[in-house]
């Protein structure tokens, strides 16, 4: 039974049922002509999300992503050195004795999943020599544009410990998708590249786009592709990587003054309550208010792990993605045979 089979013949109720209903509107979407941003917050690189969101990205059915640059730097991370990561699959029964432990062996600790120290290192090495080439050049570029020039230029080639097809920033890279990371200064690359700076091995913190360079560009971006698309918004989980996106539906409304349609999907996985407050819990119409979604916009709250749904949501769109496409090929050698 295939995983969208299986999804409509189980997911009846609660949040089971809001997940299935959350897929079929994407594939609906998207099938429509509607373009998706993602938002990807969380330890989701590390918990090796890229494996079904590669395939997603490669399948033209996400066109921009807001993440953390923690997830920007982890999805490589991961790619280069996950064999050498150390489980920790009892992890809640850690002392603090034992945490120190890990920290003084190189380690850091990832919910149930120890990164590497040398992995870090490797990676801030190959980064200095563009941001110092930028630097003398008087250059700027976005986090995400170094990361692809690594990529490009052949850094990561022979790296690969686990399949390549499994990196969703190779995927991005590969459609050529912007990735915009809000508050990339706290990330492990926006550590190293702050005291680069502080120790003059770079000249300028301007040699990297930060935040409102980014969301002019989001802006921009949203703006020619919603002429022709509705735009949708998919969230794993919140705080900055959702709202940056999100916000730029009011500022073109209401600081820019411009006509601008709103976002036409929403989804939001996560495990925030909405009565504490929260920007991660608060529940769809509330953005209403804020000029984010329109009344009629299909909005959908799953409260669960998104390493668990997101997934499921991705598979079941991209089965349904390709029982269109095998089909207009079924169409095509029928008309043309």
């Amino acid at each position: 039974m295939s995983i969208s089979a299986f999804m409509e013949e189980n997911f009846k109720h609660f949040n089971a049922r809001e997940t299935l209903d959350a897929a079929k509107a994407y594939h609906e979407f998207t099938q429509n002509g509607g373009k998706m941003v993602l938002a990807l917050a969380g330890a989701m690189s590390t918990g090796e999300m890229g494996i079904s969101l590669a395939k997603m990205i490669r399948a033209g059915q996400i066109h921009a992503i807001s993440t953390t640059g923690a997830n920007l730097e982890e999805d490589i991370f991961n790619l280069i050195g996950n064999k050498d990561y150390k489980p920790v699959p009892r992890y809640r029964y850690l002392s603090p004795e034992e945490d120190e432990q890990i920290r003084d062996q190189k380690f850091y600790r990832v919910t149930d999943t120890c990164l590497t120290y040398d992995v870090m290192v490797w990676l801030e090495k190959q980064l200095i020599p563009y941001w110092q080439a930028a630097a003398k050049n008087k250059e700027s570029y976005f986090p995400y544009e170094y990361m692809y020039r690594l990529i490009r230029d052949g850094h990561l080639d022979g790296k690969a410990q686990i399949p390549i097809e499994n990196s969703w920033v190779i995927a991005a890279c590969e459609m050529d998708i912007p990735v915009y990371t809000p508050g990339w200064e706290d990330s492990t690359m926006g550590n190293a590249f702050t005291a680069r700076v502080i120790n003059n091995d770079i000249s300028s913190h301007s040699v990297v786009k930060h935040g409102t360079e980014q969301f002019q560009h989001l802006i921009e971006w949203y703006k020619k592709n919603g002429l022709n698309n509705p735009i949708g918004f998919f969230e794993i989980g919140g705080g900055i990587a959702g709202d940056f996106a999100m916000c730029v539906v009011p500022c073109i409304i209401e600081d820019l003054e411009e006509e601008c349609d709103y976002w036409r999907y929403f989804c939001h996985i996560g495990d925030s309550n909405l009565t504490y407050g929260s920007y991660s819990g608060c529940a769809s119409n509330e953005k209403v208010t804020w000029h984010k979604l329109h009344k009629e916009t299909p909005a959908f709250s799953i409260n669960s792990d998104a390493t668990i749904v997101a997934p499921l949501i991705f598979h079941y769109v991209m089965e349904k993605y390709a029982e269109e496409v095998a089909n207009k090929k079924a169409v095509h050698n029928l008309v043309f045979k």
